[in-house]
């Protein structure tokens, strides 16, 4: 287990990551209007409403009327941004601002932006697929994240990010380190705990998507495990050369949610 701090990776083509901080921004407005600043009951409405219900998507199930916000095939976005509470929602944003701003360098603004959406849509279909008649709204940005993850594996393993690791070590690590426990761990938990809390599925719906999606839309010349981005400030290594490019009761009842963390 492990949190992620900060990478020491500069970017390269874009002088500010304006996608990912308007998406953390959209994350945080949107879970102080649904979470903080409102009723219980609203914000179970906001879950039911927004949220991804596979049950719902596949027809095992309807909602009644008053409680459907969007059309259902919506969900397999709105979802990505809805969280459950202050730790839920700090954990995804911190992952998608250290690595966020690379991803989106390497991608561009609009098609970082595609990208997210595809990795959260992606998220919220291997989630219905293992759980396809689960009635609980699933939420959260991981999904999206966790394809984030996956580019960022892809594109930049040999960059030094500092993470605490056991949530209390503060250590520089290569990133294949860390994000390839990371994703291993997603893979392995959905195995062993796929009817979990913690939906998983999602996990490894965005990582999937996340990895093939970076292959077809990454800036042409942009290269795949760091073969060319050494600079000191992506690659801190003390001796570095360069590498040729080519090497509940009194509210409605409301079923449990998953939090795709």
């Amino acid at each position: 287990m492990f949190i992620p701090l900060h990478d020491a990776n500069s970017l390269k083509y874009i002088k500010v990551q304006y996608v990912t901080i308007s998406l953390i921004a959209i994350n945080v407005v949107v879970w102080l209007v649904t979470g903080l600043a409102s009723t219980q009951a609203f914000s179970d409405a906001a879950v039911v409403g927004l949220g991804y219900i596979p049950a719902v998507v596949f027809d095992f199930a309807d909602l009644e009327p008053g409680l459907v916000l969007v059309p259902e095939n919506a969900t397999y976005i709105t979802y990505a941004f809805l969280h459950g509470d202050f730790m839920h929602l700090a954990s995804n944003m911190l992952f998608l601002w250290v690595f966020g701003d690379n991803v989106e360098d390497a991608l561009g603004h609009f098609r970082f932006l595609v990208f997210y959406l595809a990795c959260a849509a992606a998220g919220a279909l291997v989630h219905g697929l293992v759980q396809p008649s689960s009635e609980a709204p699933l939420i959260g940005a991981s999904g999206a994240v966790s394809g984030v993850v996956a580019a960022y594996f892809l594109l930049h393993p040999k960059v030094r990010v500092w993470v605490l690791v056991f949530f209390r070590i503060p250590l520089p690590l290569p990133a294949v380190i860390p994000l390839a426990f990371w994703i291993a761990q997603q893979f392995y938990m959905l195995a062993v705990d796929g009817d979990g809390s913690v939906s998983w599925g999602a996990h490894v719906g965005g990582i999937l998507a996340g990895a093939l999606l970076v292959l077809v839309l990454r800036r042409r010349g942009v290269p795949l495990f760091d073969r060319t981005i050494v600079t000191p400030k992506a690659v801190r290594h003390a001796e570095q050369t360069p590498v040729p490019a080519d090497d509940a009761a009194e509210r409605p009842s409301v079923p449990p949610t998953h939090w795709g963390r």
